[in-house]
């Protein structure tokens, strides 16, 4: 017989509980174009459009930095001792 496991039911249900189980050690990368970059990061600058860009991403998808680079955001991950995730 199957016992359910209420507890990890109530906590995966909303997905609030899953982000801040990483954050401050998990972080993910995602790309955009520099259309989208104000809804993430609203204080930034004008940018020319139609760029490919990337973004370091906290675990609840708070921003942390923006780069033409994947690899210089996973770098900064690393410096600051982040574990960067895949998601897809």
């Amino acid at each position: 017989m199957t016992e359910k496991n209420t507890f990890i039911e109530d906590f995966t249900s909303d997905p609030k509980n899953l982000a801040a189980l990483g954050e401050g050690e998990v972080v993910y990368v995602r790309s955009l174009l520099s259309e989208e970059v104000r809804a993430i990061f609203p204080n930034a600058p004008a940018l020319q459009s139609g760029m490919k860009l990337f973004a370091l991403l906290s675990a609840s998808g708070a921003p942390i930095m923006l780069t033409d680079s994947h690899d210089a955001a996973v770098a900064n991950a690393i410096a600051n001792d982040l574990r960067t995730v895949s998601l897809h």
